[in-house]
């Protein structure tokens, strides 16, 4: 679809059009000056933008969260981090993130989309910057957590800015075409740590994977103070006139007239918005479990794999020091060594942590592909036999992965997928294909479709809050798996792990079955 040019169509309801909603002014088809009508609303300039900014956001989160996973074993050596420690250091953003969601994104019911989108793009940038300049692994954590405050915020409120703006048919796509940007921000982060690390094989180039965003993110902080405010969040708050002026900048159309609050939203009084006790109502229950507990279970496995998939394929390549806490073992650049003394094993690390990049760069390009499967589809086949479909198909990977491994039968060492069971060498090849189908089938299913129905089972008061809660679960997910997965895969090995988390994905699947509410194509307004 092309910008609309804001002078050529007409509307259709003459200079003194009749009151209409948001929505139905946003659904509303231009004709020229020959009355012939246009085959589907067009977007604005400004709807575009809205639509870029978003996006923005995504790939800032996949850039952030991936490089910072390929950071992991440089700060555990810097710092001299064990096991533990670099469960705190990796949970700090995902703890980050839950809280956001929960927290900040209820604000953007409160107090607007446009605050919220605006403030945690700022967070981000001085988080960004405090993470970079890291004295220690406490300052570092604090960073983190901030990182993840911002990005959690962006959870919802990017989905909010674009269902909100734009028609109902081009909803689905339109949001995780902006939602397929995490994918292209992971492995623009994979590759870009790659570089680095071989541009400079030092410990502390982990501090170039903050600092570099910090400069984009500025320029899409200065571009949001530019957008509107939703003019569904205004009506839905009875600021009807604010509503008018903000519908008019987005869709180029002066002089819309829209119904009255009361009319907009029947069902919530304006005193009674942006209120918890609402959204537990028993209209919404159904609602939350789709959007809550399905988002929890994938997003066990999803992090689990995603964030430790460096330092997994290193290790499978033999390319990593065997045992996660001989990371922390390698010592600082800069002691004078032998050839086989510490700068030895700081070659070595470096090698495996660009070999474990360059790996996630490989097994992300189904990320990519399952995304761009997933928005062809989304507004066809619908949110939930995707769901369905990705999920059935993430066991099926992580179950092909786990007969590469070894099975679950045997003991696994700690060092992961080198060596699994009495004397059985781990097939890389399943591995990788295991990785690549999962990959391929959460992005076609749970990891698109949980955040694309979030967005839209909620009513506009209260669709921060939901969305963000439903965010906010599925990080409980990320957290647990950060704080467990490195304990688990050298206590359990990768079989029993993958095994449990194939079983999750099932679970995943009869859940959104049981709870199913498709809103493809649905009015939002009618929530």
């Amino acid at each position: 679809m092309a910008a609309a040019d804001s002078h050529a169509p007409a509307s259709q309801g003459g200079p003194c059009p009749q009151a209409r909603s948001v929505q139905a002014w946003i659904e509303d088809l231009p004709a020229w000056d020959s009355q012939h009508l246009l085959a589907a609303p067009p977007l604005t300039a400004t709807q575009w933008r809205v639509w870029a900014m978003a996006s923005a956001g995504k790939f800032f989160e996949g850039l952030v969260v991936f490089m910072g996973g390929i950071a992991l074993p440089l700060v555990a050596a810097q710092f001299g981090l064990g096991p533990a420690a670099m469960g705190l250091v990796t949970a700090a953003s995902l703890l980050g993130i839950l809280l956001g969601a929960l927290l900040l994104g209820g604000l953007a019911d409160r107090f607007g989309r446009r605050p919220v989108f605006i403030g945690e793009m700022a967070l981000l940038l001085l988080a960004l910057l405090a993470a970079a300049a890291s004295p220690g692994p406490s300052w570092l954590v604090a960073a983190l957590f901030a990182i993840g405050l911002a990005l959690g915020a962006d959870y919802p409120t990017a989905h909010l800015v674009i269902s909100e703006s734009i028609p109902a048919a081009a909803r689905g796509r339109l949001v995780l075409a902006a939602f397929s940007f995490q994918a292209l921000g992971a492995v623009a982060g994979t590759a870009l740590a790659a570089l680095l690390l071989g541009a400079r094989p030092e410990l502390d180039t982990w501090r170039l994977f903050y600092l570099l965003p910090a400069l984009p993110v500025a320029a899409v902080l200065g571009s949001r103070l530019l957008l509107p405010e939703s003019s569904h969040w205004l009506i839905s708050r009875g600021r009807r006139e604010q509503a008018e002026v903000a519908l008019a900048r987005l869709l180029h159309r002066p002089g819309l007239n829209l119904l009255q609050p009361h009319e907009a939203h029947p069902h919530l009084e304006p005193h009674h918005l942006a209120d918890w006790r609402h959204l537990f109502r028993p209209r919404h229950q159904r609602a939350l479990v789709l959007a809550c507990l399905p988002w929890f279970l994938q997003d066990l496995a999803t992090y689990g794999i995603g964030i430790f998939t460096p330092v997994i394929v290193a290790t499978a390549f033999g390319s990593l020091p065997s045992g996660v806490a001989e990371l922390a073992a390698v010592p600082l650049a800069g002691t004078p060594t032998g050839p086989s003394g510490p700068a030895a094993g700081l070659a070595e690390l470096i090698e495996g942590v660009i070999v474990g990049a360059r790996g996630t760069a490989l097994i992300d390009l189904g990320f990519l592909v399952g995304i761009g499967v997933a928005i062809l589809l989304a507004d066809r086949w619908g949110r939930i036999p995707l769901q369905i479909l990705g999920f059935v198909g993430c066991a099926t990977g992580l179950l092909i992965a786990m007969a590469g491994s070894g099975g679950v039968s045997g003991a696994v060492s700690a060092a992961g997928m080198a060596a699994v069971g009495p004397g059985r060498p781990a097939h890389l090849a399943l591995i990788v294909l295991g990785f690549v189908v999962f990959q391929f089938m959460t992005n076609l299913g749970p990891n698109a479709q949980t955040y694309l129905i979030a967005g839209e089972v909620f009513p506009t008061p209260l669709r921060g809050l939901g969305s963000g809660l439903a965010a906010a679960a599925g990080k409980v997910g990320a957290v647990l798996t950060a704080f467990l997965f490195p304990a688990l895969l050298q206590r359990l090995g990768t079989g029993p792990l993958l095994a449990a988390l194939a079983a999750t994905s099932l679970l995943g699947a009869a859940v959104t079955w049981w709870f199913r509410i498709e809103t493809r194509g649905l009015n939002l307004e009618r929530l």
